[in-house]
């Protein structure tokens, strides 16, 4: 690990062996908790034994309302170095379909060290934010086999409202497309996905504006790739936000993904916002 962290497009640059970065790390791997066989990821990258959900702690953004409060604030969890989370790769891959490394930016080149000694036999997902450094993607991209990525906003001032980030979709949009340059959509004889990517966008109630808009820009770039609509949001007693979804609003996306003309993906069923999907994080 490089002495002055540099891993997202924060560029702390502070030294994480001694004191704790945005994402409130510092430079071992720590994991908030393993899900074996966990079959909530979208279809395509689930198969019957489902993905290890291994959730990572901490994070590099601070979205208001984050369902997974308790756990992207860090600090949570067991620390791993190189060469145990080499050996838990190893134990896990015997009975998951795929690797599901969630939130991970804040880890990258960790990550990266255990994957150059070590290629795990099942696919890795790399189901993050969408807001990374594209010089560390670049060191990462043969080592991961699919990006399952968020795409939050299509301003930075949303960004910057509920995610304490001033350029989420500056940097956003640039990382979805070198993922898509680098990553074809490849399917298994069973139309699993084995390579490719996956964008995904939580809407947020009350800024259906913001949803459209990105709507919008990914019809414009991105038609044919997967793309995922979630109506999921549920608030937490952290979140300023207080509502789920109206079923209105959500109608509203669905007619405009519509009328965008994409051709292949998935959209979560208006029942989707409850308690009972976010994983418990004390058990």
């Amino acid at each position: 690990m490089e002495k002055f962290c540099d891993y997202c497009p924060r560029k702390c640059k502070i030294d994480r062996n001694l004191k704790l970065g945005f994402c409130n790390e510092n430079k071992n791997i720590r994991i908030a908790k393993i899900i074996d066989n966990f079959m909530w990821e979208e279809p395509c990258i689930t198969k019957k034994n489902g993905v290890c959900a291994i959730f990572f702690s901490g994070c590099n953004l601070k979205c208001s309302y984050c369902q997974n409060f308790e756990i992207s604030s860090g600090q949570v969890g067991k620390e791993y170095k190189v060469e145990e989370f080499i050996n838990l790769l190893k134990e896990k891959e015997k009975s998951n379909s795929y690797f599901d490394f969630i939130t991970p930016t804040h880890f990258s080149k960790t990550i990266l060290s255990a994957l150059k000694k070590y290629k795990p036999k099942i696919p890795i997902i790399w189901n993050s934010s969408g807001y990374e450094d594209i010089d560390v993607l670049k060191e990462l991209n043969n080592h991961i086999d699919v990006y399952l990525l968020d795409f939050k906003y299509a301003s930075d001032t949303l960004g910057q409202k509920y995610s304490n980030c001033k350029d989420y979709f500056s940097i956003a949009k640039k990382v979805i497309s070198f993922c898509a340059e680098n990553k074809e959509d490849v399917f298994d004889n069973e139309g699993y996905l084995k390579s490719g990517l996956i964008v995904r966008h939580l809407v947020i109630p009350g800024e259906i504006e913001n949803s459209l808009n990105v709507l919008e820009f990914l019809g414009r770039n991105f038609k044919e790739r997967i793309i995922s609509i979630m109506s999921q949001f549920t608030p937490t007693k952290i979140s300023p936000i207080k509502r789920k979804l109206k079923p209105l609003e959500y109608k509203i996306i669905l007619k405009k993904l519509d009328e965008c003309g994409f051709t292949n993906g998935y959209i979560q069923d208006y029942t989707s916002a409850d308690e009972s999907f976010i994983p418990n994080f004390t058990e």
